[in-house]
């Protein structure tokens, strides 16, 4: 019995490991089909992506041949290999970053390789002995300030690869210095292949396809405030639907009918930051000036949060168990509520257009003044009903939703202010009114008889009378001449 009960669970692996091996190919072709698509994803997501993969490609090409050509090779020798990761370690998806990490690689390998230089000259004044221990002593304090320089904000935020990259080669100088003979060709020969590594990624990086990250922070603003707009729009009459005749009345609590993409503006702090710190390496490009308020828009962007947040809240307030309010309540603060969510969402429109296409926002102002009248009337409506007969918990839900739109009132006011600053620092186009010209009313349809050469001229006096006949027709157009001449019969056309 042991015998077989052992031949049938060598049998049922057998069995499963066939079964595992036939469907390996069709598991295979799944995966592979399923990273195709993936991959297509990625690069219609973004087609620059591709774009930065062919440049990448194109760059380390380029400076391989430090490698391949024989006439560069005898000239850098072995150290060309420090172009090519130069190239691997600096090129980044913006020119901003690129520029970023490109000079201070740059600055920090020319700084630290003639710290390293004056190191080593400076410990060859002593004994041989007393030599290594002069090394340590330099390596230890630089090294030593260098990281602590590191955690002031300011030298983090701009300088912080540079500073990594100076502790690096400092300390390879240094170090290898002590037993390379030839320490200033070595010198020489790194900062050249590190120069022309990023001096290609440079060139690159803004004359083929250049992606710039000011341009991104600009357009990521933009996008963020219009998603906000689009949460608070037609929020009032999704939030309220009322009936006559009903004494109580539930607030629509379906979240799914409102965009959920402001969601995506609560985790932008990073990201907009990263960008401003790139954008403000870049040069002048198209409609960014050099020297561009970048930190502007890091304004702007901590009051999107701010709103994004509140409109959380309102999104909570959605999701929140049903509650019986009291349709009294709830018809004093409709239309106030309808008011300001409309109203702030197309003064937050107007502001995101604003910002995209550069100009002074006008329209926005209005808009938010609007914002202000509903909440004037809001308080007017919460003062005309008598809380003493409703329950008050009942109308906890709802009140909760009017202090939140009088918070988001508030904040866009706050956007707004930022944009018109913004608008000022960047020297943003005016808007030029523009009347559209009043089409004339047609007073009469009839024909005109030209007058010839040979009538004779007589004086007409026209006289219009107002209004309309009751049978739909147009006015009489009446004619006299002048006295001593009669009347002309007028031709007229009557309109079906």
């Amino acid at each position: 019995m042991e015998t077989e009960s052992a031949t049938q669970q060598k049998a049922g692996l057998l069995a499963q490991g066939w079964g595992w091996f036939k469907a390996l190919p069709e598991k295979f072709n799944t995966k592979v089909a399923e990273v195709s698509k993936s991959i297509k994803k990625l690069g219609k997501d973004d087609p620059r992506r591709v774009i930065h993969s062919l440049k990448v490609g194109l760059a380390l090409t380029l400076v391989s041949l430090l490698y391949y050509w024989r006439p560069l090779f005898d000239g850098f020798g072995i150290a060309g290999i420090w172009a090519v990761l130069t190239v691997v370690v600096v090129f980044e998806f913006t020119v901003g970053a690129t520029l970023y990490k490109s000079l201070n690689r740059g600055f920090a390998t020319l700084l630290a390789g003639a710290l390293g230089i004056g190191a080593q000259h400076l410990a060859s004044l002593f004994a041989e002995r007393e030599e290594p221990i002069v090394h340590g002593i330099l390596v230890f304090l630089l090294a030593g300030a260098s990281t602590f320089a590191r955690f002031f904000p300011g030298i983090k935020a701009k300088y912080d690869y540079g500073v990594l990259i100076f502790i690096l080669t400092f300390s390879m100088i240094t170090v290898s210095g002590f037993r390379v003979g030839e320490l200033l060709e070595m010198a020489h020969q790194r900062l050249s292949t590190i120069l022309i590594g990023g001096s290609a990624c440079i060139f690159i990086s803004i004359f083929i396809c250049p992606v710039w990250a000011g341009g991104d922070l600009h357009n990521l603003i933009a996008s963020n405030i219009e998603k906000l707009a689009a949460y608070l729009d037609g929020f009032g009459e999704e939030y309220f639907q009322i009936s006559e005749d009903v004494e109580c009345v539930t607030a629509t609590k379906n979240d799914k009918s409102f965009p959920q993409e402001y969601k995506s503006v609560l985790a932008s702090k990073n990201t907009e930051e990263s960008l401003a710190n790139f954008a403000r390496w870049e040069p002048g490009h198209g409609k960014f000036l050099f020297r561009h308020p970048w930190k502007q828009y890091l304004k702007i962007g901590a009051f999107a949060r701010q709103c994004a947040y509140l409109i959380e809240t309102l999104s909570t307030q959605i999701n929140s168990e049903d509650i019986q309010v009291p349709a009294e309540f709830v018809r004093a603060i409709e239309a106030p509520c309808t008011k300001m969510s409309s109203a702030s969402a197309k003064a937050l429109k107007a502001l995101a257009s604003s910002i995209k296409t550069m100009k002074i926002p006008i329209a926005a102002n209005q808009h938010v003044e609007d914002c202000k009248c509903a909440v004037q009337d809001l308080k007017t409506a919460m003062e005309s009903v008598a809380l003493e007969s409703l329950d008050l918990l009942a109308i906890i839900p709802a009140a909760t939703v009017a202090s939140v739109l009088v918070e988001i009132v508030n904040c866009v006011e706050k956007i707004s202010e930022s944009v018109n600053e913004l608008s000022q620092l960047a020297h943003f186009k005016k808007v030029d009114p523009t009347v559209s010209p009043e089409k004339p009313h047609l007073l009469h349809r009839g024909t005109v008889n030209p007058v010839l050469d040979g009538d004779s001229v007589h004086d007409v006096v026209i006289t219009v009378h107002g209004g309309g006949d009751d049978d739909g027709h147009d006015d009489h157009l009446n004619t006299q001449e002048n006295e001593n001449h009669p009347p002309q019969p007028t031709k007229r056309r009557e309109r079906a």
